[in-house]
């Protein structure tokens, strides 16, 4: 089985000095390789065919078999690194916490060791903003919400 490790870290050398990074390499049985990757501009599909010939390069399909798929993290994808957070301040989200607990709102803040969430609550005609600070190890999930307003 090819090793996953050696994958990501072929890709984030490749990938250094751009504003392109990894989200997520997986192999799965059947070395069946799916490369996600992520940008603070945009990924195209010229970027996922370079990262798929340098993969291809470097990983002889002679030697063992293997098939691959690179793609952008859809906006259907939870986030899965610090980057994604801060590239995305500013968006609804929907955050599900360690224990169960769901946060819907505005991602507001992001650094290297938390979040911020805005959540407004509206009673009667008072609305109520509230700022929740949470730590990346209190997250277990966190998604774009899609609206089409």
């Amino acid at each position: 089985m090819i090793d996953r490790l050696a994958i990501q870290q072929e890709v984030e050398q490749m990938l250094e000095g751009t504003d392109k990074f990894v989200v997520d390499v997986r192999v799965k049985s059947g070395n069946r390789i799916t490369v996600l990757l992520d940008s603070d501009t945009s990924i195209t599909i010229d970027d996922c065919v370079a990262v798929t010939r340098r993969i291809e390069s470097v990983f002889n399909r002679e030697t063992e078999d293997y098939d691959l798929t690179v793609s952008s993290a859809g906006i259907d994808q939870p986030y899965r690194k610090t980057r994604q957070y801060i590239k995305n301040v500013g968006r609804e989200v929907e955050v599900t916490l360690t224990d169960g607990t769901v946060i819907k709102g505005k991602l507001i803040a992001a650094d290297d060791s938390a979040v911020t969430i805005e959540t407004r609550t509206k009673v009667k005609k008072t609305e109520t903003v509230e700022n929740h600070e949470i730590p990346y190890s209190g997250i277990k999930q966190t998604k774009e919400v899609i609206s089409f307003k």
